[in-house]
């Protein structure tokens, strides 16, 4: 019996080839065998597409039956229970004005008789009051930005707080306390306008009270005042008018 240069006896019958030190090194290892279904095709296609109408099926697999098509509250049914939630919800965060829910309950689609009738059951209850809301806001701007009474109540307004109530909230800020609020913010903004030529200065000052809305007779007097403390030279105050903002 021949051996061949792998060491191995051919099988009886057959020619031996020579066969390189090299050969088989590079070649490919063979492909895995595939399992095929009944069908004779591969399962694993079937397989995973079962798994996905499994996870389609399940309630948090994402996009089922069970999701929501929009906000959790879609699934309260009637108009009024939606109102409700909303305005819970929104109420949880922060105080809100009746004129911002009810806006909120019409982006929402709640139709507005809906819509009223829970409104009228929280204002009943005190959920909503746009006075104490109202006077609320006025104490927390003015002690926290130093609005003054200007400012404030064109942002109640814009909240849809009513006239009358806006009147009686931004009455709670005496003027004394306008004033020496005023006097508080131009001394804290002394010391980073110190460089700049006194008319300038000065033109910064009366803007940063008059965009807080202070009125300019007020603004003026307040810079004229704090300014006279730091010792400024009286001369460059002669020129400031109570009567009217300084130009920009």
């Amino acid at each position: 019996m021949s051996i061949n240069n792998r060491g191995v006896a051919p099988p009886s019958g057959r020619a031996v080839r020579p066969v390189s030190a090299a050969e088989g090194l590079f070649d490919e290892p063979p492909a895995p065998e595939r399992r095929s279904g009944p069908s004779g095709r591969s399962g694993g296609g079937s397989a995973a597409r079962g798994r996905s109408r499994e996870r389609r099926a399940s309630p948090s697999g994402g996009g089922g039956p069970d999701r929501a098509p929009g906000h959790p509250e879609d699934f309260l049914g009637d108009p009024e229970s939606v109102a409700r939630a909303v305005c819970l919800r929104l109420l949880t965060g922060q105080p809100r004005t009746r004129a911002e829910l009810a806006a909120a309950l019409a982006r929402r689609g709640v139709p507005a008789e809906a819509a009223e009738a829970v409104l009228g059951r929280f204002a009943e209850v005190g959920l909503i009051d746009d006075r104490a809301f109202a006077e609320a806001w006025v104490g927390s701007r003015h002690a926290g930005r130093g609005l003054a009474r200007r400012a404030l109540a064109a942002e109640l307004r814009r909240r849809g707080v009513d006239g009358g109530t806006v009147g009686e909230a931004v009455a709670t800020l005496d003027p004394a306390t306008e004033e020496r609020t005023a006097r508080e913010l131009v001394a804290r903004r002394l010391a980073a306008t110190r460089r700049l030529d006194p008319p300038v200065r000065v033109r910064r000052l009366v803007g940063m009270l008059a965009r807080k809305g202070y009125p300019p007779g007020l603004a003026v007097r307040a810079v004229r005042e704090e300014l006279a403390a730091e010792g400024a030279d009286p001369g460059e105050l002669a020129d400031l008018d109570e009567s009217g903002p300084v130009g920009p």
